[in-house]
């Protein structure tokens, strides 16, 4: 959707893995309006997908330039009749009736959000920052078990609300708060959802906090800090 406008509509979309995160929509030529292109002289290299020929997006009140690309040459023959957009060209995507939220969503990626009576515990740098036995735990495919803990079980008096929120096709909008522990500030290593998606519905109002940058302890055991993009 585009300026209040369905500009593109498809049952032959592809899914297209530039990144291993996640993927992108590739659009059928067919399913796109002539009037939503128009050709620019720009060409963007991709050793992978071959030479991309770039169009500006035409809206009705809108001139996204550069917002789109085919590679009609692509040794991945695949995609030599779709077109790319940039995500943010648009202002909504959706699939079937249901909006779709910072880029595509993953058929490869699972959510699932579990009841756990388990002690957990948050420290860093030596100080306890939360202390509970009723948390959520979060399992996303490709990532460690986040631990979403009630808010009375955290210690809040410690931490500070940022600026910062990032999205997620699959929980929603997140915010951030920034530990002080230790005598160091630690920003934006814990975070929320107060609205999530449906599928995530069960870490509603919950905090977690990085495995990758905090000690956390199950049931009196240290988990290993793992190695992930937010490391």
């Amino acid at each position: 959707m585009l300026d209040g406008e369905m500009v593109l509509d498809s049952t032959a979309v592809l899914l297209v893995w530039e990144v291993p995160n996640y993927p992108q929509y590739y659009i059928p030529i067919g399913d796109i309006s002539d009037s939503v292109l128009r050709a620019t002289s720009e060409i963007r290299r991709s050793p992978s997908r071959g030479d991309a020929h770039v169009f500006d997006v035409l809206g009705r009140k809108s001139i996204i330039q550069g917002g789109a690309w085919h590679h009609p040459d692509s040794p991945l023959t695949d995609i030599k009749d779709h077109v790319r957009f940039d995500w943010q060209t648009m202002d909504a995507w959706f699939e079937e009736d249901e909006e779709v939220y910072v880029h595509p969503r993953d058929p490869y990626t699972r959510i699932d959000v579990l009841d756990s009576s388990r002690h957990i515990r948050i420290e860093i740098n030596g100080e306890t920052v939360a202390d509970s036995s009723n948390a959520k735990l979060l399992f996303e495919t490709g990532l460690p078990t986040r631990y979403y803990l009630p808010k009375t079980d955290v210690r809040f008096d410690l931490l500070s609300a940022t600026d910062k929120s990032t999205g997620c096709p699959y929980k929603g909008t997140a915010r951030y708060w920034t530990v002080s522990a230790g005598g160091i500030l630690h920003e934006n290593v814990a975070w929320g959802y107060d609205t999530p998606l449906p599928e995530s519905r069960g870490i509603e109002g919950r905090v977690a906090f990085y495995n990758e940058k905090v000690d956390i302890f199950v049931d009196g055991d240290l988990l290993e800090r793992p190695t992930t993009q937010f490391s």
